[in-house]
């Protein structure tokens, strides 16, 4: 049984990323509880746009500004508060990294493309995620 109002189930993450010395990496950061590694994640506001909402997130806990390259990967959902929340996936480049943000006591972290699935437990979220990898690595080689 639900036990939050329905929008609440309705959530938006960033894949928030860089390129670093011509390899892509992907800021991760902790859980409230720091049990484990995630992406920024949050319910859509009512009146924020998916990304948007999404953008926000990505400021409030990981402290980072994007930039306006907003890239829709994908879906995945998960259980919490008696249902299953259905959450909208975007990837977008990092612009800058702020030094204090509202959710300063997570930790945040870069990670190679290539070590991901150690660092995300969530194994559909990180279908996502490796699917935005694939993305960006066959767009890298297609346009050089």
């Amino acid at each position: 049984m639900k036990t939050k109002p329905e929008y609440w189930y309705k959530q938006s993450a960033v894949i928030p990323y860089r390129i670093k010395n011509n390899n892509l990496e992907i800021l991760v950061i902790t859980s409230r509880r720091k049990k484990h590694w995630i992406i920024p994640k949050g319910i859509i506001e009512k009146t924020l746009s998916p990304s948007e909402s999404a953008v926000k997130e990505v400021l409030e806990e990981a402290g980072v500004t994007l930039k306006n390259n907003e890239l829709f990967v994908g879906t995945y959902k998960y259980k919490k508060w008696g249902g299953k929340c259905d959450v909208k996936v975007f990837a977008m480049e990092v612009e800058n990294m702020l030094q204090n943000w509202n959710e300063n006591f997570r930790d945040r972290k870069w990670i190679s493309s290539n070590e991901i699935d150690k660092f995300i437990d969530n194994k559909k979220l990180l279908k996502v995620i490796i699917k935005f990898i694939n993305f960006h690595n066959n767009f890298k080689n297609v346009n050089g």
